[in-house]
Protein backbone atom coordinates (compact mmCIF):
# COMPACT_ATOMS: atom_id res chain seq x y z
CA UNK A 1 0.00 0.00 0.00
CA UNK A 2 1.56 3.45 -0.57
CA UNK A 3 1.23 5.91 2.01
CA UNK A 4 -0.45 8.56 2.04
CA UNK A 5 1.24 12.11 3.36
CA UNK A 6 -1.30 14.57 3.90
CA UNK A 7 -2.10 17.14 6.59
CA UNK A 8 -5.83 16.90 6.25
CA UNK A 9 -5.35 12.67 6.95
CA UNK A 10 -8.84 11.76 5.77
CA UNK A 11 -10.43 15.29 7.03
CA UNK A 12 -12.21 15.94 3.49
CA UNK A 13 -13.77 19.40 4.54
CA UNK A 14 -9.92 20.27 5.93
CA UNK A 15 -8.15 18.74 2.37
CA UNK A 16 -10.37 21.03 0.25
CA UNK A 17 -9.96 24.01 2.31
CA UNK A 18 -5.92 23.02 2.35
CA UNK A 19 -6.39 22.79 -1.24
CA UNK A 20 -8.20 26.22 -1.73
CA UNK A 21 -5.56 28.12 0.60
CA UNK A 22 -3.10 26.91 -1.61
CA UNK A 23 -4.43 28.29 -4.76
CA UNK A 24 -4.91 31.75 -2.76
CA UNK A 25 -8.50 31.22 -1.97
CA UNK A 26 -10.25 31.66 1.91
CA UNK A 27 -13.64 31.27 1.30
CA UNK A 28 -13.57 27.12 2.28
CA UNK A 29 -11.78 27.95 4.96
CA UNK A 30 -14.29 30.45 6.22
CA UNK A 31 -16.90 27.96 5.75
CA UNK A 32 -14.78 24.98 7.31
CA UNK A 33 -13.82 26.98 10.39
CA UNK A 34 -17.84 27.89 10.81
CA UNK A 35 -18.84 24.71 10.66
CA UNK A 36 -16.55 23.43 13.43
CA UNK A 37 -18.20 26.01 16.14
CA UNK A 38 -16.99 25.08 19.72
CA UNK A 39 -15.81 21.66 18.77
CA UNK A 40 -12.42 22.54 20.42
CA UNK A 41 -10.16 19.15 20.13
CA UNK A 42 -11.12 19.82 15.72
CA UNK A 43 -11.16 23.53 15.99
CA UNK A 44 -7.62 23.73 17.81
CA UNK A 45 -6.84 20.74 15.02
CA UNK A 46 -7.85 22.63 11.59
CA UNK A 47 -6.65 25.62 12.85
CA UNK A 48 -3.61 24.81 13.88
CA UNK A 49 -3.06 22.77 10.34
CA UNK A 50 -4.72 25.68 8.13
CA UNK A 51 -1.93 28.45 10.19
CA UNK A 52 0.69 25.74 8.69
CA UNK A 53 -0.45 25.84 5.46
CA UNK A 54 -1.63 29.53 5.21
CA UNK A 55 1.65 31.21 6.99
CA UNK A 56 3.87 31.37 3.20
CA UNK A 57 1.38 33.32 1.92
CA UNK A 58 -1.06 36.36 2.60
CA UNK A 59 -4.36 34.68 1.94
CA UNK A 60 -5.54 35.05 5.99
CA UNK A 61 -4.89 39.01 5.58
CA UNK A 62 -6.80 39.21 2.65
CA UNK A 63 -9.66 37.58 4.00
CA UNK A 64 -9.38 40.15 7.41
CA UNK A 65 -9.35 42.68 5.11
CA UNK A 66 -12.33 41.93 3.30
CA UNK A 67 -14.75 40.45 6.58
CA UNK A 68 -12.91 42.60 9.58
CA UNK A 69 -15.07 41.65 12.03
CA UNK A 70 -14.94 37.99 11.59
CA UNK A 71 -13.55 36.31 14.58
CA UNK A 72 -11.99 32.93 12.84
CA UNK A 73 -10.26 35.37 10.34
CA UNK A 74 -8.46 37.28 13.34
CA UNK A 75 -7.85 33.44 14.81
CA UNK A 76 -6.15 32.30 11.65
CA UNK A 77 -4.04 35.48 11.58
CA UNK A 78 -3.29 34.71 15.32
CA UNK A 79 -2.40 31.17 14.23
CA UNK A 80 -0.32 32.36 10.97
CA UNK A 81 1.29 34.73 13.10
CA UNK A 82 2.60 32.14 15.36
CA UNK A 83 3.78 29.70 12.79
CA UNK A 84 6.07 32.78 11.08
CA UNK A 85 7.50 33.04 14.12
CA UNK A 86 8.25 29.81 15.68
CA UNK A 87 9.71 29.21 12.10
CA UNK A 88 11.94 32.32 12.40
CA UNK A 89 13.15 31.28 15.91
CA UNK A 90 14.27 27.61 14.50
CA UNK A 91 15.90 28.76 11.18
CA UNK A 92 17.50 31.19 13.67
CA UNK A 93 16.73 34.90 11.77
CA UNK A 94 17.08 37.58 14.19
CA UNK A 95 13.20 38.65 13.32
CA UNK A 96 12.08 35.98 15.79
CA UNK A 97 11.74 38.31 18.75
CA UNK A 98 9.89 40.67 16.74
CA UNK A 99 7.38 38.29 14.52
CA UNK A 100 7.00 36.62 18.67
CA UNK A 101 5.58 40.19 19.49
CA UNK A 102 3.22 40.02 17.15
CA UNK A 103 1.97 36.65 17.09
CA UNK A 104 1.76 37.45 21.29
CA UNK A 105 -0.54 40.39 20.80
CA UNK A 106 -2.20 38.96 18.10
CA UNK A 107 -3.22 35.85 20.42
CA UNK A 108 -4.14 38.28 23.40
CA UNK A 109 -6.55 40.63 21.27
CA UNK A 110 -8.02 37.25 20.23
CA UNK A 111 -8.70 36.43 23.73
CA UNK A 112 -10.11 39.41 24.83
CA UNK A 113 -12.48 39.13 21.98
CA UNK A 114 -13.93 35.73 22.79
CA UNK A 115 -12.81 34.15 26.17
CA UNK A 116 -14.03 31.00 26.11
CA UNK A 117 -11.86 29.78 22.85
CA UNK A 118 -8.76 28.15 23.98
CA UNK A 119 -6.79 28.43 20.35
CA UNK A 120 -5.66 31.58 21.27
CA UNK A 121 -3.98 30.52 24.55
CA UNK A 122 -2.83 27.75 22.37
CA UNK A 123 -0.86 30.14 19.94
CA UNK A 124 0.22 31.38 23.56
CA UNK A 125 1.37 28.54 24.76
CA UNK A 126 3.16 27.54 21.17
CA UNK A 127 4.94 30.82 21.74
CA UNK A 128 6.79 29.76 24.78
CA UNK A 129 9.10 27.67 22.58
CA UNK A 130 10.85 30.66 21.35
CA UNK A 131 11.72 31.85 25.02
CA UNK A 132 13.88 28.96 26.24
CA UNK A 133 15.44 31.75 28.00
CA UNK A 134 12.31 32.19 30.07
CA UNK A 135 12.38 35.92 29.81
CA UNK A 136 8.36 36.45 29.72
CA UNK A 137 7.27 35.64 33.57
CA UNK A 138 4.15 33.70 32.64
CA UNK A 139 7.29 31.11 31.07
CA UNK A 140 8.62 30.53 34.32
CA UNK A 141 5.66 29.56 36.20
CA UNK A 142 6.36 26.47 39.21
CA UNK A 143 4.66 23.21 37.89
CA UNK A 144 2.35 21.87 40.05
CA UNK A 145 4.26 18.17 39.92
CA UNK A 146 7.49 19.08 42.18
CA UNK A 147 9.46 16.79 39.76
CA UNK A 148 9.22 19.25 36.88
CA UNK A 149 10.81 22.20 35.84
CA UNK A 150 9.90 26.40 35.76
CA UNK A 151 7.54 26.98 32.59
CA UNK A 152 4.22 28.21 31.08
CA UNK A 153 2.18 25.90 33.30
CA UNK A 154 -0.59 29.10 33.32
CA UNK A 155 -0.74 29.01 30.15
CA UNK A 156 -1.88 25.02 29.89
CA UNK A 157 -4.00 25.83 32.83
CA UNK A 158 -5.83 28.45 31.09
CA UNK A 159 -5.99 25.94 28.07
CA UNK A 160 -7.17 23.00 30.52
CA UNK A 161 -10.52 25.38 31.80
CA UNK A 162 -11.70 25.65 28.12
CA UNK A 163 -10.42 22.24 26.72
CA UNK A 164 -9.55 19.91 29.45
CA UNK A 165 -7.54 17.08 28.04
CA UNK A 166 -5.95 19.62 25.14
CA UNK A 167 -3.90 17.16 22.99
CA UNK A 168 -2.57 20.66 21.66
CA UNK A 169 -1.69 21.94 24.53
CA UNK A 170 0.72 19.25 26.26
CA UNK A 171 1.97 18.50 23.16
CA UNK A 172 2.99 22.37 22.97
CA UNK A 173 4.54 21.69 26.53
CA UNK A 174 6.65 18.94 24.65
CA UNK A 175 8.38 21.72 22.41
CA UNK A 176 8.83 23.73 25.28
CA UNK A 177 10.82 21.41 27.38
CA UNK A 178 12.73 20.38 24.30
CA UNK A 179 13.56 23.14 23.08
CA UNK A 180 14.71 24.57 26.61
CA UNK A 181 16.79 21.71 26.80
CA UNK A 182 18.39 21.59 23.39
CA UNK A 183 19.39 25.32 24.17
CA UNK A 184 20.98 24.01 27.14
CA UNK A 185 22.08 21.02 25.61
CA UNK A 186 20.97 19.09 28.17
CA UNK A 187 19.63 15.62 28.27
CA UNK A 188 15.78 14.70 27.87
CA UNK A 189 14.80 13.72 31.49
CA UNK A 190 12.29 16.72 31.85
CA UNK A 191 10.72 15.32 28.39
CA UNK A 192 10.51 11.92 29.69
CA UNK A 193 9.55 12.91 32.98
CA UNK A 194 6.85 14.92 32.04
CA UNK A 195 5.31 12.36 29.49
CA UNK A 196 5.14 9.93 32.49
CA UNK A 197 3.73 12.09 35.03
CA UNK A 198 0.82 12.81 32.31
CA UNK A 199 0.07 9.60 31.62
CA UNK A 200 -0.03 8.59 35.16
CA UNK A 201 -3.09 10.51 35.32
CA UNK A 202 -4.67 10.73 31.97
CA UNK A 203 -7.99 9.57 31.38
CA UNK A 204 -9.66 6.97 29.52
CA UNK A 205 -9.52 7.07 25.82
CA UNK A 206 -7.33 10.00 26.39
CA UNK A 207 -4.50 10.86 23.05
CA UNK A 208 -2.17 11.79 26.22
CA UNK A 209 -1.33 8.50 27.30
CA UNK A 210 0.79 8.30 24.10
CA UNK A 211 3.01 11.08 25.39
CA UNK A 212 5.90 8.76 26.61
CA UNK A 213 6.28 6.99 23.24
CA UNK A 214 6.48 10.94 22.00
CA UNK A 215 9.19 11.79 24.64
CA UNK A 216 11.52 8.57 24.04
CA UNK A 217 11.06 9.34 20.17
CA UNK A 218 12.68 12.84 20.37
CA UNK A 219 15.00 11.10 22.81
CA UNK A 220 15.95 8.69 20.26
CA UNK A 221 16.50 11.76 17.52
CA UNK A 222 18.72 13.08 20.21
CA UNK A 223 21.00 10.25 20.49
CA UNK A 224 23.56 8.79 17.99
CA UNK A 225 25.33 6.21 16.89
CA UNK A 226 23.20 2.85 17.30
CA UNK A 227 19.69 4.59 16.95
CA UNK A 228 19.69 4.16 12.86
CA UNK A 229 19.82 0.80 13.82
CA UNK A 230 16.80 -0.84 14.69
CA UNK A 231 18.52 -3.91 16.13
CA UNK A 232 19.27 -1.72 18.70
CA UNK A 233 16.90 0.97 19.01
CA UNK A 234 14.07 -1.61 19.05
CA UNK A 235 15.83 -2.58 22.61
CA UNK A 236 14.46 -0.13 24.16
CA UNK A 237 11.09 0.01 23.30
CA UNK A 238 10.57 -3.90 24.19
CA UNK A 239 11.53 -2.89 27.79
CA UNK A 240 10.09 -1.66 31.06
CA UNK A 241 8.83 0.70 31.48
CA UNK A 242 8.47 1.66 28.20
CA UNK A 243 6.81 -1.69 26.77
CA UNK A 244 4.29 -0.60 29.34
CA UNK A 245 3.41 2.70 28.74
CA UNK A 246 3.11 1.22 24.98
CA UNK A 247 0.64 -1.52 25.90
CA UNK A 248 -1.30 0.94 28.09
CA UNK A 249 -1.59 3.40 25.07
CA UNK A 250 -3.04 0.50 23.01
CA UNK A 251 -5.46 -1.02 25.81
CA UNK A 252 -6.81 2.08 27.25
CA UNK A 253 -6.38 4.92 24.16
CA UNK A 254 -7.00 3.18 20.80
CA UNK A 255 -9.10 -0.04 21.43
CA UNK A 256 -11.61 2.59 23.70
CA UNK A 257 -11.27 4.99 21.10
CA UNK A 258 -13.05 5.94 17.88
CA UNK A 259 -10.76 5.45 15.16
CA UNK A 260 -12.40 8.08 13.48
CA UNK A 261 -11.12 10.80 15.74
CA UNK A 262 -7.48 9.59 16.24
CA UNK A 263 -4.57 11.81 14.76
CA UNK A 264 -2.29 10.06 11.93
CA UNK A 265 0.40 11.05 14.20
CA UNK A 266 -1.10 9.60 17.39
CA UNK A 267 -1.62 6.08 15.60
CA UNK A 268 1.73 6.32 13.60
CA UNK A 269 3.56 6.67 16.52
CA UNK A 270 1.69 3.51 18.67
CA UNK A 271 2.20 1.44 15.62
CA UNK A 272 5.74 2.41 15.62
CA UNK A 273 6.26 1.40 19.09
CA UNK A 274 4.35 -1.65 18.74
CA UNK A 275 5.98 -2.92 16.25
CA UNK A 276 9.35 -1.75 17.71
CA UNK A 277 8.43 -3.63 21.08
CA UNK A 278 7.62 -7.06 18.75
CA UNK A 279 3.92 -6.64 19.32
CA UNK A 280 3.05 -6.93 15.92
CA UNK A 281 -0.58 -7.92 16.16
CA UNK A 282 -1.14 -5.53 18.11
CA UNK A 283 0.38 -3.51 15.79
CA UNK A 284 -1.26 -4.92 12.72
CA UNK A 285 -4.90 -3.31 14.14
CA UNK A 286 -3.02 0.00 14.56
CA UNK A 287 -2.29 -0.12 10.79
CA UNK A 288 -5.51 -1.48 10.32
CA UNK A 289 -6.80 1.61 11.59
CA UNK A 290 -4.29 4.33 9.63
CA UNK A 291 -6.01 2.79 6.58
CA UNK A 292 -3.69 4.68 3.60
CA UNK A 293 -2.79 7.29 5.55
CA UNK A 294 0.97 7.57 6.61
CA UNK A 295 3.13 10.34 8.84
CA UNK A 296 7.17 10.34 8.26
CA UNK A 297 7.48 10.51 12.19
CA UNK A 298 8.72 8.46 13.92
CA UNK A 299 9.73 6.40 11.05
CA UNK A 300 12.59 9.48 10.00
CA UNK A 301 14.01 9.04 13.42
CA UNK A 302 14.84 5.48 13.28
CA UNK A 303 16.18 3.77 10.20
CA UNK A 304 18.77 1.02 9.02
CA UNK A 305 18.68 2.84 5.42
CA UNK A 306 21.59 5.56 5.27
CA UNK A 307 21.43 8.31 3.06
CA UNK A 308 17.79 6.41 1.07
CA UNK A 309 15.73 9.43 0.28
CA UNK A 310 12.76 7.91 1.43
CA UNK A 311 14.24 6.23 4.48
CA UNK A 312 11.02 6.69 6.18
CA UNK A 313 8.78 5.44 3.83
CA UNK A 314 11.06 2.13 3.62
CA UNK A 315 10.88 1.65 7.27
CA UNK A 316 6.79 2.11 7.79
CA UNK A 317 6.68 0.25 4.78
CA UNK A 318 8.61 -3.24 6.15
CA UNK A 319 7.14 -2.45 10.15
CA UNK A 320 3.49 -3.19 8.31
CA UNK A 321 4.66 -5.94 6.39
CA UNK A 322 5.89 -7.68 9.41
CA UNK A 323 2.76 -7.00 11.35
CA UNK A 324 0.23 -8.17 8.61
CA UNK A 325 2.37 -11.38 8.87
CA UNK A 326 1.28 -11.25 12.17
CA UNK A 327 -2.98 -10.53 11.60
CA UNK A 328 -4.96 -13.31 13.67
CA UNK A 329 -2.44 -14.33 16.16
CA UNK A 330 -3.74 -12.43 19.02
CA UNK A 331 -7.35 -13.28 20.08
CA UNK A 332 -8.78 -9.79 20.13
CA UNK A 333 -7.43 -8.73 16.93
CA UNK A 334 -10.80 -7.36 14.89
CA UNK A 335 -11.73 -6.29 12.03
CA UNK A 336 -9.94 -3.27 10.48
CA UNK A 337 -11.19 0.04 12.27
CA UNK A 338 -12.47 3.04 10.29
CA UNK A 339 -9.53 5.37 8.96
CA UNK A 340 -8.40 8.27 11.03
CA UNK A 341 -10.73 11.81 10.05
CA UNK A 342 -8.22 13.79 11.07
CA UNK A 343 -3.83 14.01 11.87
CA UNK A 344 -2.48 16.50 14.02
CA UNK A 345 1.51 17.21 14.60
Amino acid sequence: MEPIYHPAGADEGLRAAVMELRVGRWRAMRNLLAETGPNWPLRSFRTQVLGIVAAGSDVVETWLVEEPENYNAQVMLTRVAVERAVRSHRQGHKAAWSLEYRARHAAVSAARREPSDPVPWLCRLALAQIDVRQVWQEHRERAVEPMLPTGPWGLLREVERRDPGSREAYHRMIQFLLARQVAEAGVLAEVMDFGRWVASWAREGSPLLLLPLYALAAQCRRQSGGWHRPATWRLQWAEEPTVGYTLKAYHHWFRRTDSASCSVSDLSHLACALWAGHKLSEAAEVFDALGPYAAREPWASVHDYGSQPDAAKSLYLRARSEAESAKGRSPHHGPAARPPAYPAR
